[in-house]
């Protein structure tokens, strides 16, 4: 399904995009599995990806920096000689009323989950243009399609990454380059495991499916999109929420 084709997926050390990079790596593709501070947990993802016959290699580089991010795409280029599907999965929370979040809380948040797709779709775009292919997937949020209390800095920039996308889409398309947004809701992760059973059981109460999500319900979305069988579909964003948003 994507064999032959290289794959980039931002923040993929651990949950959603450690299963992002475990699926694209099962459907073919060459992962290239970038982390920014868990080097362990990143070399435990292309361990798993080696292990089961495909490839894959580590990459650390902070997204938030724009001239590294420049040289983590030609870095790829130069050794595989193409790069086929970008992921933009990284993502920290820094949440807080907004009445007493500090604006480095704010700007960090923006910086990464919104500046850092910025970042790697500028540099990688020129290769796409060139090669006239390439697809684009943007892990956004519900929180940045319906807002959420305590979160005003991660919804901004999640809604930030669908105004990215579909501008992004706009620009490329006419080189046969798609562009799209998944947007997840409650998905089971380090961090929901943590809270009580009391607060997961209000949080399915809104869920049309009454069930939380998995990585691999998001993994399979982003896989699709980047597979010849999405190649008519961009400017999407795509809501794997089990019924939340709509």
């Amino acid at each position: 399904m994507l064999e032959n084709k290289v794959a980039l997926v931002t923040g993929a050390s651990r949950g959603i995009g450690r299963e992002i990079a475990l699926t694209l790596a099962k459907k073919g593709a060459t992962v290239i599995v970038n982390y920014q501070g868990s080097k362990e947990k990143a070399q435990e993802v292309a361990a798993a990806i080696l292990k089961e016959g495909g490839t894959a290699e580590c990459y650390c580089c902070d997204v938030s920096d724009f001239e590294k991010c420049g040289t983590m795409i030609g870095d790829i280029i130069q050794k595989y000689g193409h790069l086929d599907i970008l992921v933009n999965n990284a993502g920290i929370t820094k949440d807080g009323l907004l009445m007493k979040m500090s604006e480095e809380d704010f700007s960090r948040v923006i910086d990464v989950n919104l500046k850092g797709a910025f970042h790697t779709i500028r540099h990688a775009s020129r290769y796409f243009l060139k090669q006239r292919s390439g697809s684009i997937i943007n892990i956004s949020s519900v929180s940045g399609v319906a807002g959420n209390a305590g979160q005003a800095n991660y919804s901004a920039a999640k809604a930030g990454i669908i105004g990215l996308t579909k501008s992004v889409a706009k620009e490329l398309g006419s080189r046969g380059i798609t562009v799209n947004a998944v947007a997840p809701g409650f998905i089971e992760t380090d961090m929901t495991d943590a809270m009580p059973e009391k607060a997961k059981e209000a949080v399915k109460g809104q869920i049309t499916l009454g069930r939380i999500g998995t990585p691999a319900d998001v993994a399979g979305v982003v896989a699709f999109l980047a597979s010849k069988e999405a190649s008519y579909i961009t400017g999407q964003v795509i809501a794997v929420d089990g019924g939340m948003t709509f």
